[in-house]
């Protein structure tokens, strides 16, 4: 009886674990910026399993560094900001990045801006031509 009990609890914990490692444990996350496409950001599981998302251009409105108080303690996290089809001047959606991994503020620095350099870019582009 208590065998049975004991061999039915490791396969439970085994499957809670298969599951953490394919759907919720995030070993890596990218972003990847082209200025006449889009943001395509993924996400790499523990499992090798991988999430990509893609925003187009047209919908990106400006890309920020956001700051939130959790737990007596100021993090800094990337965001994109959609533009509201309705309103040019509104924002319909924040999507944040990077949240499982979390990088420090000088490194977010770096990638927000890169990112404003494409952006820039992409706004200069059309009155060039």
């Amino acid at each position: 009886q208590n065998s049975m009990v004991l061999s039915a609890a490791i396969f439970i914990t085994l499957i809670g674990l298969i599951i953490y490692l394919h759907f919720v444990k995030i070993d890596q996350e990218s972003l990847l910026v082209i200025g006449s496409l889009g943001i395509q950001v993924t996400s790499s599981y523990a499992s090798g399993k991988e999430s990509t998302t893609f925003i187009e251009m047209g919908q990106v409105k400006d890309v920020v560094i956001n700051e939130a108080i959790h737990m007596q303690k100021v993090i800094y996290y990337l965001c994109i900001l959609l533009q509201d089809p309705g309103d040019p001047q509104g924002v319909s959606e924040v999507v944040p990045l990077f949240q499982s991994s979390k990088p420090r503020l000088d490194c977010l620095i770096e990638v927000y801006k890169s990112c404003q350099e494409i952006l820039e870019q992409r706004k200069t582009a059309p009155q060039s031509n």
